[in-house]
């Protein structure tokens, strides 16, 4: 670091080993980085009170908050989602706010696709089923269904939404996709027919979840759009857990309205919680629920390039530059990333 102190980088919360990647690109400017523990986010206004930047990983920051960090020049999201995250506040009070637009795109797709095609094969329930004894295809009558006689649907058609779809081609799915903001020529170019949201959970074997979480699509996946579902589909959430209401859920899987769910992601969003235990949320506890820590953006290579974009952003803002991924004030509800 130089000797000379010019600003205070502060982390509101990380679970990374270190900060080294981070320091690495903002001491030679000056700053002093300061990693916090403030997951949830409150009191962080207290601890970050002289902060000129501020790198955000779980902890929420609501306009309460926003109005007291006097200084704060800019918040950088680790990740594409600014959800926890008031950005208009953040305007409002002249603070910039910035992402990393293009970070986990392969992840979250090949995540996703994992977790289709282990429930579509059946994996999991073949795998209790040798463990107890038995060997034989038919396990209790249902058989699994061929990838190129199946539908995948993608609710959202981001970025990740329109890799996941290009992934696909190459398992023969015909895929159908939901998002009022995208036109049907432009899902044309990736082999995708656009569909109405009541069209797309009737007739897909996967339903895929893919959209931002907003007012808008809160509970988007609720009792109504399960019991409009095959009993043989399967739900997939590689999006925000609030976006399937996780009570309607559990009743769709245990009365077998649907056959299972495959989620990155549980309602109460676990990772954002100081106190967290399984018993909290029943999916837990079925064999016909898959779920994944909130682990789909994960990789080596991912978490180098998010941290070093993230900082690379605060250091532009610092210099009195434009970063390079600034957030605009509004979001649509559904595209997203």
């Amino acid at each position: 670091m130089t000797s000379e102190t010019r600003f205070k980088v502060y982390v509101s919360d990380f679970d990374y080993p270190n900060l080294d990647i981070e320091r690495s690109v903002l001491e030679p400017i000056g700053a002093e980085v300061i990693g916090l523990e403030c997951k949830t986010g409150e009191g962080l206004a207290d601890q970050a009170k002289d902060a000129d930047a501020i790198l955000q990983q779980y902890a929420k920051i609501p306009r309460s908050t926003i109005e007291q960090l006097t200084q704060c020049k800019v918040i950088c999201r680790y990740g594409i989602g600014v959800d926890i995250l008031d950005v208009e506040a953040c305007y409002d009070h002249g603070i910039k706010v910035t992402n990393v637009p293009d970070y986990c795109i392969d992840e979250v797709a090949d995540h996703s696709i994992s977790l289709g095609l282990t429930l579509l094969r059946r994996i999991p329930a073949y795998n209790a089923y040798t463990q107890n004894g038995n060997w034989h295809w038919n396990m209790d009558g249902h058989v699994p269904k061929r990838f190129r006689s199946s539908t995948w649907g993608l609710i959202g058609f981001g970025r990740i939404a329109q890799n996941i779809a290009r992934k696909l081609s190459a398992f023969g799915f015909h895929v159908v996709a939901y998002d009022p903001y995208i036109s049907d020529s432009f899902m044309r170019t990736y082999g995708v027919e656009k569909v109405d949201l009541d069209t797309l959970v009737t007739r897909a074997d996967i339903v895929n979840v893919m959209c931002p979480y907003t007012p808008e699509t809160h509970h988007l996946i609720d009792e109504s759009r399960l019991r409009q579902m095959k009993s043989s589909a399967i739900l997939i959430n590689g999006a925000r857990g609030k976006v399937i209401d996780n009570a309607a859920l559990y009743k769709a899987l245990t009365e077998k309205w649907i056959a299972s769910a495959g989620l990155d992601d549980t309602e109460e969003e676990p990772a954002k919680l100081a106190n967290w235990q399984p018993s909290d949320n029943p999916l837990f506890g079925l064999d016909n629920c898959l779920v994944t820590p909130h682990v789909a953006y994960v990789s080596h290579e991912a978490f180098q390039e998010c941290r070093r974009i993230a900082a690379e952003n605060a250091k532009a803002v610092l210099l009195g530059n434009a970063p390079s991924n600034p957030v605009k004030r509004v979001k649509t509800p559904l595209s997203g990333a």
